[in-house]
């Protein structure tokens, strides 16, 4: 009986576990991802900036070589060597088997004392390296946030477009069972029924659009996470009718903001910085260097033919010790030094044409996100207008409808007309919010959809 009990306990501990599992697993997969999440996780996993990590990495290695270098190198020897053969006997001139080893050893230090600041030039360049693959990883987050929210305002898109699909196919259904009462009643002929179910048909058949173009965008964007397709959805927020505040009146304050802080233009400064320290490095190979040397060497050998002293007897009596200063003066390079300096010039003056090109696009990108700003939202104003208009236009053609004003063919042309104009809206909004994010992007500001 206890048996049967535990059994039977140990049943249900598992079914609660199963049950538990399944809640959790059902729970992941129906995440619905927020624009932040999405932005996050691209931070965190996306490949470039993983890549971009690591260069880091590598500049950090790069700046403790260079700290290195200041200080001496030290490097020990040791050799052991054994000679088999033959040698003349010193007392009877007989030659006779001679095996000897020979042990040397010693230690050397060296220190560079002067080399026209090249160790401290190469240290002030690993550093500005590691400040300008900061700058990039910093562009780097900046374009692949940008992208996120492109692809997610795609799917708000694709899915704002598909409501209105599916509420074109409820209107006409409703219309279809309204023909079909008014045939039925005589009032109209049946012919009208096939038209009704022909729209129906239709309006089916941009559900079906609508979706997979809803899908498409959903895979878009779950690939540029990198995440699993499968059970990929995100939070559907309502952009409602975006205010014509959130438009910039001018375009001076973004540019000023973008020319101070964005990262292409550090980055350009960075590379002037860069420019100046490659010359003064190349102007270090007309300077002399001066170089400090130690070394301290011993060794032992022994012979069969000799009675030598004790091992460490030989290292003492024979230890040495050598010190030397070294100067290198550089009289002629073969126009190495030369051509390095001029060379090192002329690239440190392509760099701040290079400042001047990467202010002259920024200001030109800015200028035309500015530009499709406003032509974008000249077109949502317009849309709004025009929808307004063309709902005013088939409510009044519906009522003519009603009471047998107006046959199938032409409510259904004033439907299409509308259908188009809500369309029509629905891409001018969403053009307009993107845009004008655009526009917040190179301020700086956050990018959200509040």
């Amino acid at each position: 009986m206890d048996v049967e009990i535990i059994n039977k306990s140990n049943m249900k501990f598992k079914l609660v576990a199963i049950a538990l599992l399944i809640s959790i697993a059902g729970h992941t997969q129906n995440k619905k991802w927020t624009l932040q999440e999405c932005v996050s996780h691209a931070y965190e996993n996306n490949i470039t900036i993983k890549q971009g990590q690591n260069s880091l990495l590598l500049n950090e290695q790069d700046i403790e070589a260079a700290k290195g270098s200041f200080l001496p190198s030290v490097g020990a020897n040791f050799s052991q060597s054994l000679r088999l053969g033959t040698a003349q006997d010193f007392f009877t001139g007989s030659l006779i088997d001679q095996t000897s080893h020979t042990t040397n050893g010693g230690i050397s230090v060296s220190q560079n004392l002067y080399s026209g600041s090249l160790n401290r030039l190469r240290l002030e360049q690993s550093k500005l390296n590691y400040e300008r693959n900061v700058l990039n990883q910093s562009k780097t987050k900046d374009d692949i946030g940008l992208f996120v929210v492109n692809g997610y305002l795609n799917i708000l898109f694709s899915s704002e477009n598909l409501e209105t699909a599916k509420a074109q196919y409820e209107f006409s259904l409703k219309q279809l069972k309204q023909v079909q009462d008014l045939v039925d009643a005589g009032v109209q002929a049946r012919a009208n029924i096939f038209d009704a179910e022909a729209t129906l048909a239709n309006d089916e058949q941009s559900i079906t659009i609508a979706e997979n173009n809803y899908t498409l965008s959903l895979l878009s964007l779950s690939q540029l996470l990198q995440v699993s397709f499968e059970g990929f959805e995100v939070q559907i927020v309502d952009v409602g009718r975006p205010s014509q505040s959130i438009m910039y009146s001018d375009v001076s304050p973004v540019l000023d903001q973008a020319i101070a802080n964005r990262s292409e233009i550090k980055i350009a400064e960075t590379d002037i910085e860069n420019a100046k320290l490659n010359t003064e490095i190349a102007k270090t190979g007309y300077l002399p260097t001066v170089s400090f040397n130690y070394g301290f060497n011993s060794g032992a050998n022994f012979s069969n033919l000799s009675n030598s002293n004790s091992f460490f007897q030989q290292i003492n009596e024979n230890k040495g010790h050598s010190f030397s200063v070294n100067v290198g003066v550089p009289i002629f390079s073969r126009f190495q030094n030369e051509t390095a300096v001029a060379k090192s010039k002329i690239q440190e003056a392509n760099s701040v044409l290079n400042l001047e090109q990467a202010k002259l696009d920024l200001e030109s990108t800015i200028q035309r996100a500015f530009t499709d700003a406003q032509a974008a939202l000249k077109t949502y104003v317009a849309a709004q207008k025009s929808l307004d208009s063309q709902r005013l236009a088939f409510d009044n053609s519906e009522e003519r409808y009603n009471i047998g004003a107006m046959n199938t063919f032409d409510l259904e042309q004033i439907r299409i007309r509308l259908i188009n104009a809500e369309a029509s809206l629905i891409n001018a909004k969403y053009d307009f919010v993107f845009k004008t994010k655009v526009l917040d992007f190179y301020t700086g500001k956050p990018i959200t959809l509040d």
